[in-house]
């Protein structure tokens, strides 16, 4: 057995391991299986953002752009360095709060809760169900491509490996042990690519010789335009590399739902400075080492490869083991997040919602893992046989997305004037416009990006949508109230939470206690 394998094992092994862990710690209700019982702290919920939020695109779309298209890359890591920390701050406590309020324990459920209207879950969870599904079918092929260069065996059975304990250990422990697994994933991601990224500038002799170096491969790479310029004064494709990971996290029910398990609303604050630390010693590394493996392996077939292949030139054997353990680390966060997010969507917001409202948790619970193994199955058919690129899975996926939900989660805590009808043409015209833009080939034909497109659409739907319909379709008194004592520091007062199950109220005078 190879030293790379060996450490992969061990680290399946522990993953798996917190699975179980988590299974037994945790509460078996829903709230304890969707939320964590809203128990988590400010390292775990910075880190689960984080690392749910970077995927296998990564290790291999990001690589894939630096060798492609040199510095150009860079604006989507311009754009993802601050993502984290706007998101916890413009939602993280507003979201935390308004939420136990309103009782919601899911991202799609909230919604519902903020819009009254059985119309934002009925349109909301198909679309965040859909583009899910393609999200989490990146990851398969990401894990599969890692895990088939690392073992040599083919890549059918590389998917169903990398498959299997992702599957495992959302089965066994729900949101509890996806969120210790991806903050225990996030750090053995920042371990591996500081490491790869130093021992690649080694060994290209330092950062000026390495891109005197590309330079003379192709000086244009040097550039922020791309390897042919094509992308010189394209400002509307730089404005949505710009969103898609800055603003576009704010979309992601698999990220938002970060918020609502957080301990308390001021866990967001310190959250907020984990998660930019983590962002400035990860992100830039992949796109670097991207764009040196030009000079180190100028004619790699695949560019996805180019982060697997740059570890395996640089790095002594055992290393390799742990970078590559920390390449799965990043495509198996975000793809535990996904299907977790996925299997609720499906088992509370469409099936308790629309078909059984009388389900226990034992059936959500049920439910769930059976909508995670079927999605788990789709997608390895689909993978296994025809598998197309993961940046632009990724990217597409993760458009719709935001374009769809970003304006109603943001207004939902910050605009009392949001109402029903405002989300749901939001959502409509986010998601329409965005699909429209991209089938149809604009993007290329107007310079003009999908989520640029996308976000104006969502936004411009909330707006009217909302601002005409004030009389005949108004905020409920309620709703009301509720946001107003979300925009307040402080912890939840009991009173607000009257009417709701009695451990939501015990919660709330417990955190009324220890926050003082």
């Amino acid at each position: 057995m190879s030293i790379e394998l060996a450490f992969l094992i061990i680290y399946f092994a522990a993953m798996a391991g917190i699975g179980v862990w988590a299974m037994k710690k945790g509460r078996s209700d829903s709230e304890g299986f969707l939320l964590a019982g809203r128990s988590l702290g400010p390292g775990v919920t910075a880190l689960r953002l984080q690392s749910s939020s970077m995927s296998g695109y990564m290790f291999m779309g990001a690589g894939s752009l630096g060798y492609t298209q040199g510095y150009f890359g860079m604006w989507y890591a311009l754009g993802d360095l601050g993502g984290g920390i706007l998101n916890l701050s413009v939602l993280g406590r507003r979201m935390r709060k308004l939420s136990q309020i309103l009782g919601s324990i899911t991202s799609i459920e909230y919604l519902e809760h903020r819009y009254p209207s059985k119309w934002i879950r009925l349109i909301a969870a198909p679309v965040a169900l859909f583009c899910m599904f393609f999200y989490v079918l990146a990851q398969f092929i990401a894990g599969g491509r890692g895990l088939e260069m690392v073992t040599g065996v083919s890549f059918p059975l590389a998917l169903a490996i990398a498959i299997g304990v992702i599957v495992l250990y959302t089965f066994l422990g729900g949101y509890l042990a996806v969120a210790y697994t991806d903050f225990v994933q996030a750090i053995i991601m920042v371990v591996g690519m500081v490491w790869i990224l130093v021992a690649t500038l080694v060994e290209i002799g330092g950062f000026t010789a390495g891109n005197q170096a590309v330079g003379e491969i192709n000086p244009n790479l040097l550039t922020m335009w791309g390897a042919d310029l094509g992308f010189h004064g394209q400002w509307g494709v730089i404005l949505g590399a710009l969103l898609v990971f800055s603003i576009g996290y704010m979309g992601w029910p698999h990220v938002v739902v970060s918020h609502m398990a957080m301990k308390r609303p001021s866990v967001a604050r310190t959250a907020g400075a984990y998660s930019l630390a983590f962002n400035l010693l990860f992100i830039p590394g992949p796109y670097l080492v991207g764009l040196f493996a030009l000079i180190l392996l100028p004619n790699l077939a695949n560019p996805e490869t180019a982060v697997f292949a740059v570890a395996d030139a640089v790095l002594p054997t055992f290393a390799v083991g742990i970078v590559m353990a920390a390449i799965m680390a990043a495509i198996m966060s975000t793809a535990d997040a996904l299907l977790l997010q996925a299997g609720t969507i499906a088992s509370q917001d469409i099936y308790a919602r629309f078909i059984n409202r009388k389900m226990t948790d034992a059936q959500m619970v049920k439910v769930s893992r059976i909508t995670v193994l079927l999605l788990a199955a789709i997608g390895y058919a689909i993978a296994a046989f025809d598998p197309p690129a993961v940046a632009e899975i990724v990217i597409f996926s993760t458009t719709v997305l935001g374009s769809a939900f970003v304006p109603s989660y943001v207004c939902a805590v910050w605009w009392k004037k949001a109402n029903a009808v405002g989300a749901i043409s939001s959502m409509l015209a986010g998601t329409g416009a965005s699909v429209a833009w991209q089938l149809s080939g604009l993007p290329s034909s107007t310079g003009i990006d999908p989520m640029v497109v996308g976000i104006l659409s969502s936004v411009l739907g909330m707006v009217v949508g909302s601002l005409l319909t004030q009389r005949s379709h108004p905020v409920p008194e309620r709703i009301t109230r509720a946001l107003d004592e979300t925009a307040k520091v402080g912890p939840i007062p009991a009173k607000m939470l009257l009417g709701q199950d009695a451990f939501l109220a015990a919660q709330a005078e417990v955190a009324a206690r220890s926050e003082g």
